[in-house]
């Protein structure tokens, strides 16, 4: 009988420590801890606020008018050809993204992706790469940034004495900033960008390391862990740049300790039984340009040239974090766009990826994302089937589609109960492979005025559908300035109960 009592009890402690991990799979309540580890600035802006000259970070688009003739700069063709000043409005053509390389000194993009430069005293758009020829200071006027001057590696200023011809040979009263004066430009900047390659490169190699650690060990910490696990939580969607693989010296302008920072988030996630799921959320040359993807000016030119080197990151992701019983999944990519990475080659990226992931684990799950735009919801269907414990990750926001922008709120929730539901049940599968995750979505509309019961409505609407998720949902994000974008904000406030 001892031996009897001995056994159940025996088995009711294991019990005690294997139920836990059981209780860990799918489906999950999760929140990404966005603009973490991958800086947006929309949500974080003051990250930037120390920059000099922040409102001309990489990637920003700019358009010179000369104030003397009342017209356009503008790259002839797009570029590979001069620069005339011949615009009446500006478009395309005459519009120029920056490259920074200082706080007062850029490259010049233009449409082709030629950079401006010059060529004995004529200004060209022929290079394919930027150097001192490319390299051109903006002097602003202390009265008024808008108006500028530009300084060649020559010394000498640009200027529009004619519509048919800008050259880089000025060399008159600089002190002058009239209207009459060929070398005044008046510039229009908008498209700023706000991500990690603006950080940093914004900062400079010196002042980039402080500012990231400092907001690496400050932004998400221990108490989030907790104060999650205590509300429902049981998994975070950790978003990560291609960079984190070269850990303490990756590639300027990039800063080096994320990796740390992703180490703690581990311990933290055990230690409060929830899980990790690592989302590769920048890959080098970006995939769909926006500025969360780490492009420096909002192209997106990664391809099959690229497939090695993120496999590589992957590799190196799970080689590290296998054996942390923290580690749910793996997500190979963040949101590719249809418009500039093709269905075959995303293919061939997640089959390499899927296998870097089994070479360490078995039991992970590897998360395969959607394609944004104009890409068939079940595109993947077929292909994931074939891969065991795979995922589908679809991002639901009733943003940013002309559509929502005068939806009421109950407008919103029954698209919720009927687009967003049947969307989901066409990739559900039956045998529970591939699994579907709702990765991202958010408890605000686009038009405002929304009451606090209409948000509640909309949480609880989305929660319902999503809640039907085989692997679970991730609320974006745990911490924003706005408030309907913080699930944190969103619990304390009683507006969501997960």
């Amino acid at each position: 009988m001892k031996g009897v009592l001995a056994f159940a009890c025996f088995s009711w402690i294991l019990s005690l420590f294997f139920v836990p991990s059981l209780a860990q799979g799918p489906p999950y309540k999760a929140v990404n801890l966005g603009a973490w580890l991958v800086a947006e600035g929309w949500m974080t802006p003051w990250l930037f606020d120390g920059i000099p000259n922040k409102d001309l970070l990489d990637g920003t688009q700019v358009q010179l008018r000369s104030t003397m003739l009342n017209k356009y700069v503008v790259a002839e063709n797009g570029g590979g050809s001069n620069l005339v000043a011949n615009r009446a409005s500006a478009s395309g053509w005459e519009t120029f993204k920056l490259w920074r390389v200082n706080e007062t000194s850029f490259n010049l993009r233009v449409f082709g992706n030629q950079f401006v430069g010059y060529q004995g005293n004529s200004v060209v758009a022929v290079a394919t790469t930027p150097g001192p020829v490319q390299t051109f200071q903006i002097v602003r006027n202390s009265n008024d940034k808008s108006r500028v001057r530009l300084r060649a590696s020559n010394g000498r200023y640009l200027q529009a004495k004619s519509e048919s011809a800008v050259t880089a040979d000025y060399q008159g009263n600089i002190n002058d900033w009239g209207d009459q004066n060929p070398s005044v430009f008046q510039m229009t900047t908008f498209g700023h960008l706000q991500g990690e390659y603006q950080l940093t490169n914004g900062y400079g190699p010196t002042k980039a390391p402080q500012v990231m650690k400092n907001h690496w060990n400050t932004y998400i910490v221990e108490d989030d862990f907790r104060f999650l696990s205590q509300n429902g939580i049981n998994a975070v969607r950790i978003p990560v740049g291609w960079w984190i693989r070269y850990d303490q010296s990756p590639p300027k302008p990039f800063v080096g300790g994320s990796l740390q920072a992703l180490d703690n988030a581990f311990t933290w996630a055990e230690k409060y039984n929830m899980k990790v799921i690592v989302d590769l959320h920048a890959v080098r040359g970006s995939q769909n340009g926006n500025d969360h993807s780490g492009t420096r000016d909002g192209s997106a030119t990664w391809g099959d040239s690229n497939i090695d080197e993120t496999v590589a990151v992957i590799d190196f992701l799970t080689q590290r974090y296998a054996n942390r019983r923290g580690l749910a999944a793996m997500e190979l990519m963040n949101e590719p766009n249809a418009q500039f990475v093709p269905l075959d080659t995303l293919k061939t990226f997640y089959r390499k990826g899927y296998d870097a992931v089994r070479k360490y684990t078995a039991n992970a799950y590897v998360i395969l994302s959607n394609r944004l735009g104009n890409a068939p919801n079940t595109e993947l269907l077929d292909f994931a089937r074939q891969l065991p414990k795979t995922v589908i990750d679809v991002h639901y926001y009733n943003l940013y589609w002309d559509q929502f922008s005068s939806w009421s709120p109950q407008q919103n929730i029954d698209y919720i109960y009927q687009d967003r539901a049947a969307k989901l049940g066409e990739l559900t599968q039956p045998n529970g492979n591939p699994l579907t995750f709702v990765g991202e979505w958010v408890a605000e509309f686009a038009k405002g005025g929304a009451s606090t019961q209409d948000y509640q409505n909309y949480a609880k609407a989305q929660q319902d559908v999503y809640g039907r998720a085989t692997f679970g949902w991730a609320y974006w994000s745990h911490k924003c300035q706005y408030e309907h974008w913080s699930l944190r904000r969103m619990i304390e406030n009683g507006i969501i109960k997960p």
